[in-house]
């Protein structure tokens, strides 16, 4: 026999109960309750298809005030008005969310809450229910710090267009506000954060644009997204892993200058963030292995990373006093604000490309101006030097002073070039291209067209080399005779030799330095480069070369030897 659905009925009346149960009891099996609470734990524990709420009356209006009981149980507010805004009857619920014990029966609605105001769609919900017989909705404001969702819907009884009242819906809103509200906020702040116009970045210097970058990321979390302790770390573009503090707010000295590094274990919950790129929520910092003090009253704490594309530039670190101050939602709006501040922090980045590029661009013009005469200096004062060793000490000494501070001049101009364009500049922020082995590189170049010397100056100065360019190989042999290259480049034709010449005379001079022999459109009459094979030559360099093929030749001919091939480097 199949088994009939079950109905909970709720009346306090006998008689009905015993005619309703016999009316129904063919098709449903019916379970009878004379109270909510027995009629709840009836619900908890049974399978009902239905409830059945039975009145002393037969009005709607009655229905709903001898349904309170159930009404009661539910954390949203219900409320019966009549035709003139005033309360027949409202459920607990609402008297709680009112900030009230009860006595809200015969009240104006809205005179049931203090200090409310409405914040539209509809600003008139009741006018409004009334006037168009379907529900409308409001949003209300309580004591400046909650919010209450409104739903007015018009009721009726005999005439199907004349409503006797309405009922009224109450539910708080305010984390789902509040929510909103962070949302709006990250997105000024991600307006704001990078907002600046031509004249301030004309008028500010680095130093400035960090630190307005600072108070407005100080302010945007501290005031609008409410958190009390922040850290902002970023790697570190001399040392990959090390984590150097950009911005703190509320750290104690002792955790600002403790040294981090991007690695999963001994450096934190900062250096597991930006090893693995993944969020950390600590919710209780006593009991958290990876949790190291940053402020010794932080009870709670959440790490999000730093991230440009797939790029990791650093750590946000936010703490709180309290214990589980944090949750998923926390951390969505910090990793959101986050990427905005990792925007801010590259249009900084790339305003200090601009004006680094600018400052190097002013310096390669006066070192291609001074170079030249400067390298005239160079071999005058050799040649000179070379005639009185020996014989006069004095003024030996006083050209080397000369040859030291001429070499001194040309650095100091690269040097005032490279500290003007990027003071305490952010990692990876006007970093010159990565081509480590030719930093700090002397290199000699010869070749007796000014054209080439000065390209050859241009490009491999600015990652760093010292080119000294000279046109016979009588004036490089002069130089190579006192002083240590790294490397030299060798034209094969040269004004007072052929370049296997000059190769040979310098291997004799210097037998390990480095030479490549360049020439133009692999032209060599003189089979120069054939020659200087034959005695250890390992690479050869076309003309006109590019910078590619110019960085490639250098680092070929400086790192350790792998092969004895050839190396041949053209366009």
């Amino acid at each position: 026999m199949a088994l009939m659905p079950k109905i909970l009925l709720f009346s306090r009346r006998l008689d009905r109960v015993s005619a309703l149960a016999e009316q129904l009891g063919g098709t449903f099996d019916v379970v009878s309750s004379e109270s909510v609470e027995n009629g709840l734990e009836r619900l908890r524990e049974g399978n009902f298809a239905g409830v059945f709420l039975c009145g002393e009356e037969t009005s709607p209006a009655s229905a709903i005030i001898q349904g309170g009981g159930l009404l009661d149980q539910l954390p949203d507010g219900y409320a019966l008005l009549d035709t003139n805004e005033r309360i027949v009857w409202c459920n607990a619920s609402l008297h709680r969310l009112a900030g009230r014990e009860s006595g809200g029966e015969g009240l104006p609605f809205f005179d049931l809450f203090e200090s409310a105001q409405l914040r539209g769609p509809d600003f008139t919900p009741i006018n409004t229910a009334l006037a168009t017989n379907q529900t409308t909705r409001g949003l209300m404001q309580i004591g400046g710090s909650r919010w209450l969702d409104l739903q007015m819907t018009p009721i009726f009884e005999t005439e199907p267009d004349i409503p006797f009242g309405l009922i009224a819906f109450v539910r708080d809103v305010t984390i789902e506000v509040n929510e909103q509200e962070r949302m709006q906020a990250i997105y000024q702040a991600g307006l704001e954060l990078g907002d600046l116009t031509p004249q301030e970045v004309l008028e500010m210097g680095w130093e400035e644009r960090k630190g307005l970058l600072k108070s407005k990321i100080v302010h945007f979390t501290k005031d609008l997204l409410k958190f009390e302790t922040v850290e902002i770390r970023l790697l570190d573009h001399t040392n990959k892993k090390r984590l150097v503090p950009l911005l703190v707010y509320g750290m104690e000295q002792a955790a600002v200058e403790r040294e981090l590094f991007a690695e999963p274990t001994g450096n934190g919950v900062t250096g597991y963030v930006a090893a693995t790129g993944n969020s950390y929520l600590c919710l209780d910092t006593s009991n958290d292995p990876l949790y190291l003090v940053g402020n010794s009253n932080a009870r709670s704490s959440l790490t999000v990373p730093l991230k440009r594309h797939d790029g990791i530039l650093g750590t946000f670190n936010v703490e709180s006093s309290l214990e589980n101050a944090f949750n998923e939602k926390d951390q969505e709006f910090l990793e959101l604000f986050s990427r905005e501040v990792a925007v801010a922090l590259n249009t900084l980045e790339l305003l200090v490309v601009q004006q680094n590029a600018a400052a190097n661009e002013n310096t390669t013009r006066i070192l291609v101006s001074v170079a030249q005469p400067a390298d005239d200096i160079l071999v005058d004062a050799s040649q000179l030097m070379e005639r009185f060793i020996g014989l006069d000490p004095e003024s030996t000494m006083r050209l080397q002073r000369i040859l030291q501070h001429t070499r001194e001049i040309k650095q100091m101009i690269h040097e005032v070039g490279l500290g003007a364009a990027v003071p305490g500049a952010l990692p990876d922020a006007a970093t010159p291209p990565s081509h480590p082995l030719l930093h700090g590189k002397r290199i000699l170049v010869v070749d007796s067209d000014a054209s080439v010397r000065d390209a050859a100056r241009e490009l491999l100065s600015q990652f760093g080399c010292d080119v000294e360019a000279f046109h016979c190989g009588q004036e490089a042999f002069s130089l190579v005779r006192g002083t240590h290259y790294d490397l030299a480049i060798i034209d094969i034709n040269l004004s007072d030799m052929t370049g296997f010449e000059c190769f040979r005379d310098l291997k004799q001079i210097h037998e390990n330095l480095p030479i490549i022999l360049m020439t133009g459109f692999g032209y060599d009459p003189g089979h120069s480069i054939v020659k200087a094979r034959q005695m250890g030559l390992k690479h050869a360099l076309y003309k006109p070369f590019r910078l590619d093929l110019l960085l490639t030749a250098v680092e070929g001919a400086l790192s350790p030897p792998t092969e004895t091939k050839l190396s041949v480097t053209s366009s």
